[in-house]
């Protein structure tokens, strides 16, 4: 069993920062990729930012520039920074992991609300 718990979410003025964490529990392989994906309303899940054990980055061209997606490999733990948000950076965020296996391993966090106020 895999748990992912997410944390850090709240309510901004637009131009202002938050950053989201998320800790991974259970049976985490060593190789993985850790990663947020948002939701607002109405649309449909879209990638935020992507991590993996490696090091290697995957950005939405939305956010690139305004978030840092980073990890402590230690603690199973990744953490979006996300500075300069907008209005449309509102959504619920949503913790993911990816395991390889066959087929892939997914997993998802509960969300955490982000507000940004204008």
């Amino acid at each position: 069993q895999v748990q992912l718990v997410e944390s850090g979410g709240g309510l901004v003025q637009a131009g202002g920062s938050l950053r989201l964490s998320c800790a991974a529990s259970g049976n985490i392989f060593s190789i993985n990729t850790l990663g947020w994906y948002r939701q607002a309303p109405g649309k449909p899940r879209e990638l935020v930012a992507t991590r993996t054990s490696g090091g290697n980055t995957n950005y939405s061209d939305s956010i690139k520039g305004r978030f840092t997606i980073s990890r402590d490999n230690t603690k199973n733990t990744v953490y979006l920074q996300m500075n300069s948000l907008k209005p449309e950076d509102t959504a619920v965020y949503y913790c993911n992991l990816k395991q390889p296996t066959w087929p892939t391993s997914d997993y998802w966090g509960q969300g955490t609300q982000v507000t940004v106020s204008s």
